[in-house]
């Protein structure tokens, strides 16, 4: 069962009890991420994230890690381009203490100079990595693209010039700005009690400042290119795509159904044909990305640089003839059963009882009952996969970037005029 209550400042409370279960999860969230920054702030939401855990009035970053290890608990936190979490781990009956010490890191920071400046380089080397990483880089360059100059476009992590320029000051008067209770929401799963950490979270929580202001947000406009960043590198990685959906979309259970069927799984068309018959992947696959007021579907593949034609030929036939043909029956079947299997499967535990809590109220301000999830899948029909397959599948408005050395080989600017 779920619930949800208001703190007197406005910041919600939402749980869902799950009584057989003997640990909690609880995440503090923030509606608050690398969308809402200026171009000159990019990766200031994720550089504060780090520096929550480096020190507070009440405990050093030793003490804080100890505290948590004591009781076999995890803390950790994440920065995503819409929202960020502070979240803690542990038994049901240490619940009370890590709620305590995350709204000691939340509200307690200290933004000790010379922790920023340890932390800058920490970030630094995190960026290094994400670009030492091809499958994980090609989609930083697929947003910087497909969405050029939109927030959205932009890295989470940031750039080397913009971590480097952050200061003490420009952070907390961000987080000051950002951080306020509208924006705020504690959510919690597991072995937890509503009532005892609604008193609890009105005790640690109520000085949060709200100010009412809503934020004026603006879709990103698509950018149709076609690009080989040249990187020596063993394999090419592509990633191409065009105009998706937002979080809160009509059609999104026929987006869902669709992306399974294409590039979900094993069984989906694109591994078959490209990897399981051709041997040309390893790893192929789509994905929708989806925000507040937008999104695009995307096809990643990584193979031999003399492979990217036929790869990019046959990924694309497989969506020309889904856009024209839709699923065949067993197909659709098959793809709405493996939604719903591993919808069920992914809420055995706490943690993800706890995500998908929180999610549910940033895109939807409501709990979304399981139930009514396997009822909307279920509902898909072949012609909505074959209308939204023509809005994913515009060729005046995909975009594709391949990261690699193609020897000085030119990709074909009108790549896309077969579908």
């Amino acid at each position: 069962m779920t619930q949800k209550s208001l703190l007197s400042n406005g910041v919600r409370v939402l749980t869902e009890a799950m009584p057989h279960s003997l640990s909690a999860t609880i995440g503090i969230w923030v509606e608050n991420g690398s969308r809402y920054e200026q171009p000159h702030e990019n990766g200031v939401s994720h550089l504060i994230e780090h520096l929550l855990f480096k020190g507070t009035r009440k405990r050093t970053a030793a003490q804080i890690a100890e505290e948590i290890d004591a009781v076999g608990g995890v803390l950790n936190a994440f920065t995503g381009k819409e929202y960020t979490c502070y979240y803690a781990k542990v038994l049901g009956t240490d619940l009370e203490m890590a709620t305590d010490l995350l709204a000691d890191l939340f509200l307690n920071s200290l933004f000790d100079a010379e922790e920023i400046k340890r932390e800058q380089q920490v970030v630094l080397q995190e960026i290094s990595q994400a670009e030492d990483t091809p499958d994980d880089f090609i989609h930083d360059l697929f947003n910087l693209k497909f969405w050029s100059g939109h927030p959205l476009a932009l890295p989470i992590a940031g750039t080397v010039a913009t971590v480097t320029s952050l200061d003490r000051d420009l952070m907390t008067s961000f987080m000051d700005q950002r951080y306020r209770a509208e924006r705020v929401f504690i959510a919690a799963a597991g072995k937890v009690d509503h009532d005892a950490l609604v008193a609890q979270c009105e005790r640690l929580f109520s000085g949060i400042a709200g100010d009412g202001r809503v934020d004026q947000l603006r879709p990103p406009k698509v950018h149709s290119v076609v690009l080989n960043h040249e990187k020596q590198l063993e394999q090419a990685h592509l990633c191409l795509g065009g105009p998706g959906i937002s979080q809160t979309h009509q059609s999104r259970y026929a987006g869902y159904v669709l992306n399974t069927a294409l590039g979900g799984g094993m069984s989906s068309r694109l591994f078959q044909e490209v990897r399981e018959k051709r041997g040309k992947v390893y790893s192929i696959y789509s994905f929708l990305s989806s925000h507040l007021d937008c999104g695009y579907f995307a096809i990643y593949a990584g193979t031999n640089p003399e492979w990217v034609d036929e790869v990019l030929d046959i990924t694309l036939a497989e969506l020309r003839q889904v856009a024209r043909e839709g699923l065949r029956p067993a197909e659709l079947e098959r793809a709405k059963s493996q939604l719903k299997g591993n919808l069920l499967l992914g809420l055995e535990s706490t943690d993800a009882r706890m995500n998908r809590l929180a999610r549910n109220e940033i895109y939807f301000r409501r709990d979304i009952p399981v139930e009514e999830l396997a009822r909307d899948i279920e509902a898909v029909t072949r012609d909505q996969v074959v209308e939204l397959a023509n809005t994913f599948f515009d060729p005046h408005q995909m975009a594709l970037v391949v990261l690699g050395d193609l020897k000085g080989r030119e990709l074909p600017a009108n790549i896309f005029s077969a579908l």
